[in-house]
């Protein structure tokens, strides 16, 4: 990348965190469409009277100007894109979970335009305020396939035999799907495997679903190197006193 900045107008964008810096500014880590994610210094926005007009908030589509050079950039201009409602308070705490993991699981500066799409849809589903745990399991596994990881959930690791809907199965995540027997702690349900690689959980059921955030679970613990995330932490806690996972 030149080592000269570089000025971009006016290029969709979703903030995904945001940290103080200094008495009025802020330092951005933002997802933008054609630019991937990227590091801005926002100045001026912290105080009575904000730069911008306060319009930079987390799962809002903005148009974002910057300039951008090796590192980090600097923030020249946001405005709002469209006019949609806030996520609900009961998909705020999937709304930061999808932003950590896209913090985790991305790289700075490596333009990722599906993945942006793939983020846009799932804030879309979460909007409405149900599906959560499928829209996240959704995401999960594009998100997975973007960045190259993706799960094999349509044959066994070892055969290469196709996966049966009747049949029971354990996910390793350093080789994938291979037989189990049902009633096994780690067993998940082949038909819960096929509908995970469908995209069919809506009308699963609870055991669907419960598969499917088995499996990926193990898959996005593995590119984690086992680091728990934070989100993760908080939603156990908030399931305990009978909220949603995720």
């Amino acid at each position: 990348m030149s080592a000269h900045p570089r000025r971009v107008l006016l290029a969709p964008g979703y903030i995904l965190h945001h940290r103080p810096y200094r008495d009025t500014s802020r330092i951005l880590e933002v997802l933008v469409r054609d630019h991937g994610r990227l590091t801005l210094f926002a100045r001026g926005v912290r105080g009575p009277k904000p730069r911008f007009g306060g319009v930079l908030q987390p799962f809002e589509l903005l148009l974002l100007s910057f300039q951008v050079g090796r590192e980090a950039g600097q923030l020249t201009g946001a405005e709002s894109a469209q006019s949609a409602p806030p996520l609900p308070a009961g998909s705020l705490m999937a709304g930061f979970y999808l932003n950590e993991l896209l913090l985790k699981l991305t790289t700075r500066h490596d333009p990722m335009a599906e993945v942006f799409e793939e983020y846009r849809r799932a804030l879309e589903g979460l909007r409405p305020g149900g599906r959560v745990e499928a829209v996240l399991r959704v995401f999960e596994k594009r998100l997975l396939e973007a960045v190259g990881y993706g799960v094999d959930l349509t044959s066994e690791a070892r055969t290469g035999k196709a996966i049966e809907a009747s049949s029971f199965y354990r996910f390793q995540a350093s080789r994938g799907l291979v037989p189990a027997r049902e009633g096994d702690v780690e067993a998940v349900a082949g038909s819960s495997i096929l509908a995970l690689a469908r995209e069919e959980l809506g009308d699963g059921g609870g055991r669907v679903l419960e598969d499917a955030r088995r499996v990926l679970k193990a898959a996005l613990a593995e590119r984690l190197e086992g680091k728990e995330l934070t989100t993760r932490r908080v939603a156990r806690a908030v399931a305990s006193r009978g909220g949603s996972r995720t």
